[in-house]
């Protein structure tokens, strides 16, 4: 590079010598003076980043002892190695699981009558027939009184109602409807006229006749809580129940 520099430097006018002495008629110009390039060896650097830091022995690639020679896991294990192991008596050990006696299964008699000690045949529980639910009572409806038909009646338009507005029952009024032609009852608060759903009700209008003229909560959640009552007879709400 200095010889590089050094050769552009005197290269700019080789024909002339700067050393000779000026015309008498050219003004002398003040050549300033050149810097001197010195060359010196490069520098260098101890933290080189394209070797890696190795110990003593470049050629050591033994990973490291672990546990450390000097831990409390080595120490113990140390110590359980000269321990001597201890040695079981028949007592002590597990006894054999008894023998299953396959052949002698039968099925549906549980384990309790053949044998005390096997664990394999099934819990007495599963061997007893399960309880008989009783069926819930469902009638057979006359035809054009399905569940259809009776959302179709609610979309027609007809009074199911009975009154031209919202009433506050008391349990006194309630009383009074509870004829096969005129049919009050109370559901969580709210007072429905039940006339025209009789036919349709899928239990039979006796067991609807049940809630006839009184509250008949607690009757609706035991037989099917699950029913949307405010769905299936909006179009029935008489009023609110009250106090007299």
């Amino acid at each position: 590079m200095a010889s590089y520099l050094r050769a552009w430097l005197y290269g700019q006018n080789p024909s002339e010598d700067v050393t000779s002495a000026p015309s008498p008629d050219v003004p002398s110009i003040a050549t300033p003076d050149v810097p001197s390039i010195v060359e010196s060896a490069p520098h260098e650097e101890d933290d080189d980043d394209t070797e890696t830091v190795h110990g003593n022995d470049d050629d050591d690639d033994t990973p490291p002892m672990f546990p450390a020679l000097n831990s409390a896991q080595r120490a113990l294990s140390t110590s359980q190695a000269n321990a001597v192991p201890r040695i079981l008596n028949d007592a002590q050990r597990m006894p054999p699981p008894p023998a299953p006696s396959l052949a002698a299964r039968r099925p549906g008699v549980s384990a309790g009558s053949r044998s005390t000690t096997s664990t394999l045949a099934p819990p007495p529980t599963t061997t007893k027939p399960p309880p008989q639910l009783a069926k819930r009572g469902k009638v057979a409806l006359a035809p054009g009184h399905g569940p259809l038909d009776w959302a179709n009646l609610k979309k027609s338009g007809a009074d199911l109602r009975g009154t031209d507005t919202l009433l506050r029952v008391t349990p006194s009024m309630l009383k009074e409807h509870r004829s096969p032609d005129d049919v009050w009852t109370c559901i969580n608060g709210k007072v429905y006229n039940i006339t025209h759903y009789l036919p349709y009700h899928p239990g039979g209008e006796k067991e609807l006749m049940r809630a006839a003229g009184r509250d008949g909560s607690k009757l609706f959640a035991l037989t099917h809580a699950w029913v949307n009552i405010d769905y299936m007879l909006d179009g029935c709400l008489v009023g609110f129940m009250v106090s007299e």
